[in-house]
């Protein structure tokens, strides 16, 4: 806890303020958030990059897949903003922020956490947005050949849909720091299908590397409660765990089977079955110092 309370206070003091460029000296709404040529010059703030790791140095390691609930305050961050009109262009949800990396072109999507499958972000438009004609529709289109636009209802699942997020890490215990530490792989945003909106499952949009999306969230500033002047990035919320998660998998004999495949229909006994094998990584490291 004292290293996570370090970390932000690291943030919270170094670093240039991005959220609101400008915003004391702007003669117009404009040029809010513009940056003054000595700032670009002197602008080459990037994500800390992560350590090598041998593997020789790895003691012990386990898989682990987690979901974050977004019905959670704590990780109301990641959830909000969802309506980008009453907020700042540098204000946008990690739902946004991903999705929009996807529809450029600027990371790999994936069908799943091992990167078994690639995927088009054109093959996921069907999940995302479908146009749907109703019966009266229907019949002037049977009658006339045309229908009217007001027969037409176009849904898109938007950043407010968004139920969850699951996300896969390695925790592991680095012999040579003599630490236990995460690292996180991938993460894919969990929304309802837009054919199925009533499914209270939802459905794994895509899976990305997450090395390969740090420098994308890195830039994407996360509203600080705190201090206005000092924005985090969701790069720095996610590498912290500033976040709850439960977890619904670890890596196992059976296939990486899920809770939900042996404890099914009790959502007490798979909380606590989670609450298990969050203990049997923490008490690892524990018992690491017991002789």
């Amino acid at each position: 806890m004292n290293k996570v309370v370090a970390f932000f206070a690291v943030v919270f003091l170094c670093g240039l303020t991005q959220a609101q460029n400008n915003i004391l000296n702007a003669k117009s709404f404009e040029e809010i958030g513009e940056k003054t040529l000595e700032q670009v010059i002197n602008d080459n703030d990037k994500p800390l990059p992560y350590g090598f790791v041998g593997d020789r140095d790895i003691l012990w390691e386990r898989n682990v897949w987690e979901k974050i609930d977004l019905d959670e305050k704590i990780n109301f961050p990641l959830y909000y903003p969802i309506d980008t009109n009453f907020v700042g262009s540098n204000r946008r949800s990690l739902f946004h922020v991903i999705t929009k990396a996807a529809a450029e072109g600027k990371v790999n999507l994936y069908s799943d956490s091992y990167g078994n499958t690639k995927k088009n972000f054109t093959e996921i438009g069907s999940s995302l947005k479908t146009v749907d004609t109703s019966d009266a529709g229907i019949t002037i289109y049977n009658q006339t050949g045309s229908v009217p636009a007001e027969y037409i209802t176009t849904t898109t699942v938007n950043a407010n849909m968004v139920k969850e997020y699951h996300i896969r890490g390695v925790w592991y215990f680095d012999s040579r720091q003599a630490e236990l530490k995460y690292r996180m792989i991938a993460i894919a945003p969990v929304t309802p299908d837009v054919n199925f909106l009533d499914d209270p499952q939802g459905v794994e949009l895509f899976w990305v590397f997450y090395p390969e999306l740090r420098g994308i969230l890195h830039e994407a500033k996360v509203f600080n409660e705190k201090n206005s002047a000092r924005p985090l990035t969701f790069d720095h919320l996610l590498n912290s765990r500033h976040f709850n998660a439960t977890i619904y998998k670890i890596d196992n004999v059976q296939g990486d089977r899920q809770i939900e495949s042996y404890i099914a229909d009790n959502s007490m006994m798979q909380l606590l079955e989670s609450e298990r094998l969050k203990e049997i990584i923490r008490n690892f490291e524990i018992d690491m110092w017991n002789y």
